[in-house]
């Protein structure tokens, strides 16, 4: 919780003295009735003693004060609201690697799964586009708000051979996004979410163009997904060699950091699920501060009250 008037909250400092201000007046009370009453006398004077119920109006009246000096410093919550315009780019490696199996049903089976279940997450007013790497980059659908056919490019993601040219995404990516139509003058908050399972081998350097991105001021999140143990068979010649290929996330990490984005790892389908539905949360929805002022002065006011009508019922008087 934030608050508009910090400095206001000083005003609670002033509750430790009223609290002493208080104690000091029951002491005076005290004296005063011990002189005025012998105490073997007090029980045939004043025999039924309010007890407890002689503090709890004040003690409710100091709450209420807390409470209405908290509300003075106009405190705020952050909600996440869903953006109204906004463009992702989804970049998907397909090269050869992504048929490994450590992650099932695939590494690629199991990316278009949590895929398709972010763009259902994702608001509807939030264009999706689709592109696809292995050694030279696809764009299989435009950021558009129709998420249906978002997801249809999702499933066309097929394995595309040899190569991963991390940086030609990212450069196609940034077309597509740079591009778009302005709205109101603007163009609409951009971002880049691309999986792979290693390092860029061929093609321009991913590290330009993440600083690129950033210069566009287009974050990209990275997505590394799979385990050491990943391994495929490549044929040759008349040979099948079960080849391995470890996931290697250092260079994702680097693009994410160079482009003000984020880097997450996933080594198995719950976990890339988790990561989509919070870039999903992330990416769909913006925060927003809203003050909750009225709350606490409306809470102070009703404590306030409370501890009027408690005085008045036991004592006949306010305080």
């Amino acid at each position: 919780m934030r608050f508009s008037a910090p400095l206001v909250l000083l005003g609670l400092l002033a509750i430790p003295l009223l609290i002493r201000w208080y104690a000091s007046q029951q002491r005076r009370r005290a004296r005063a009735a011990a002189a005025f009453v012998q105490p073997a006398l007090r029980p045939s004077v004043a025999p039924r003693r309010p007890g407890w119920r002689r503090h709890a109006p004040m003690l409710v009246f100091l709450i209420a004060i807390g409470v209405l000096i908290i509300a003075a410093a106009r405190p705020q919550r952050t909600v996440a609201i869903p953006i109204n315009s906004a463009a992702i780019m989804l970049a998907n490696d397909v090269s050869s690697s992504m048929t490994a199996t450590d992650v099932k049903p695939s590494r690629l089976g199991a990316a278009q799964q949590a895929a398709t279940r972010f763009v259902a997450g994702v608001p509807g007013s939030v264009k999706i586009g689709v592109l696809e790497f292995a050694r030279h980059p696809t764009i299989l659908q435009s950021p558009t708000t129709d998420h249906s056919l978002t997801q249809a490019a999702i499933a066309q993601l097929r394995p595309g051979g040899g190569g991963t040219a991390i940086g030609d995404a990212i450069q196609m990516a940034l077309h597509a996004l740079t591009t778009l139509p302005a709205q109101g003058g603007k163009r609409p908050p951009s971002a880049i979410v691309l999986l792979s399972d290693g390092a860029s081998n061929v093609g321009s350097s991913a590290a330009e163009a993440a600083r690129q991105a950033a210069a566009d001021h287009i974050p990209i999140y990275t997505i590394s997904l799979g385990t050491p143990n990943g391994t495929i068979p490549i044929k040759r010649g008349s040979k099948t060699v079960i080849t391995p290929v470890p996931v290697s996330g250092q260079e994702l990490a680097e693009i994410a950091g160079n482009s003000k984005g984020r880097a997450f790892t996933a080594a198995d389908t719950s976990g890339l699920s988790a990561v989509y539905a919070h870039l999903a949360t992330q990416l769909g929805h913006k925060n927003v501060r809203h003050e909750i002022t009225a709350s606490f002065a409306g809470g102070g006011l009703v404590l306030l009250l409370f501890g009027s009508v408690l005085s008045l019922h036991w004592f006949r008087r306010l305080a």
